[in-house]
């Protein structure tokens, strides 16, 4: 369906993105944003809104997920799996560079003053793609409240999953419905096919590393936080890993661009080397592509359908509502000192006063004035 310029437009744009994409998933899909709807004019936002809400609605990351829907969008199938590729590929290379240093030298490089600087950069993008995306997900004031009301939810901690997909269902069923229910939710069947339950712990192959890596990236819902408790009954209780060990990988998906998955790409090199690497990233991810392949056609359908506009709809509002929640507890973790609040100040200087520029600048110049004000 894409020609080649587009495929090659697709794969330079997510590579990009992936090189500078930190900050967890919504700040990839605030930065995937503005590449996609504001300055390439790929889709509209109300599309980029849907695609969101239908990413939400299935396992595994959701950015890398939302890489895939903007691919196809641009260059049909080719546009899907390439960006989605090209998306991964720059956390999965400078992760298992990082996995072979841990090996050989038993330590990580210091980072720290750069992801100092950079968290509080992230802050600014996320709040610019609130905005932005929440003047179009607030269609009338009703929507307004029902996402007031799963932003509550979601400061009281009630699990991001359930709010999405309870508010969708609240809205579709309030809203008026014209056309008949279609039966489109076959797309979430394939979760059944991947949960092998019969992993069995000695030695260590390949095989297994692939099949519990598999398992994770199909049952995987909700933020990369969760990625851990997974992992930490997967790994550690069975013997595969220590929590140290454990801990050094999570701390290497944090400060990696990308995708926090590529954890898995860390911690399969330590459990296998190079194809033990190969075995865990290949398992974690490819459900996702799987599950997109399988969703993209459909929502063109339940954009059609009366009732699923009005849940995607639901979605979308959750999904802001959610988003905000992010941002609100990403800012008490992270606006603890004076640095940090210089940081975050000036980056929404840069991101709302210097609307042209490219949001990875926001985040080169969080990451070098942190690094400068460590030294003060």
């Amino acid at each position: 369906m894409g020609t080649d310029k587009n495929i090659t437009e697709v794969i330079r744009v997510f590579f990009k993105l992936g090189l500078f994409a930190f900050g967890g998933p919504a700040a990839h899909i605030a930065m995937m944003e503005d590449e996609v709807v504001q300055k390439r004019k790929w889709m509209d936002r109300q599309q980029f809104l849907d695609l969101i809400g239908a990413t939400n609605l299935i396992p595994g990351p959701n950015s890398t997920e939302m890489t895939m829907h903007c691919g196809h969008a641009r260059a049909g199938y080719k546009g899907l799996i390439l960006g989605g590729l090209a998306f991964i590929l720059p956390a999965i290379l400078i992760t298992g560079v990082l996995a072979w240093l841990y090996v050989k030298y038993g330590q990580l490089p210091e980072v720290k003053p750069f992801i100092i600087g950079i968290k509080p950069a992230v802050l600014a993008i996320i709040a610019s793609a609130i905005l932005k995306l929440g003047k179009k997900a607030l269609k009338n004031f009703p929507l307004g409240m029902l996402g007031v009301g799963v932003l509550v939810l979601s400061l009281i901690g009630v699990n991001e999953v359930y709010a999405l997909i309870g508010a969708g269902l609240f809205w579709a069923i309030l809203a008026p419905v014209k056309n008949r229910f279609s039966n489109t939710s076959n797309g979430l069947l394939p979760l059944s096919v991947f949960h092998p339950g019969y992993l069995i712990v000695s030695k260590i192959t390949t095989w297994k590393v692939f099949l519990t890596f598999l398992k994770v990236g199909a049952i995987l819902y909700g933020s990369g936080y969760v990625l851990f408790a997974y992992l930490d009954a997967e790994l550690v209780e069975k013997g595969w890993l220590s929590r140290q060990e454990l801990l050094d990988a999570i701390a290497v998906g944090q400060f990696t661009p990308g995708p926090v998955l590529s954890t898995a790409t860390f911690i399969g090199y330590q459990l296998n080397g190079f194809w033990g690497a190969v075995a865990s990233t290949t398992g974690i991810f490819l459900p996702s592509f799987i599950f997109v392949l399988v969703l993209n056609p459909l929502i063109p359908k339940m954009q059609k359908s009366a009732f699923f506009r009005a849940f995607l709809d639901g979605v979308n509002v959750a999904a802001i509502a959610v988003m905000t929640g992010v941002l609100f507890f990403m800012g008490k973790e992270v606006l603890l000192d004076w640095k940090s609040i210089l940081i975050a100040s000036l980056s929404v200087f840069i991101t709302f006063g210097l609307k042209k520029l490219n949001p990875m600048w926001t985040i080169l110049c969080g990451a070098g004035l942190g690094y400068l004000l460590t030294l003060v």
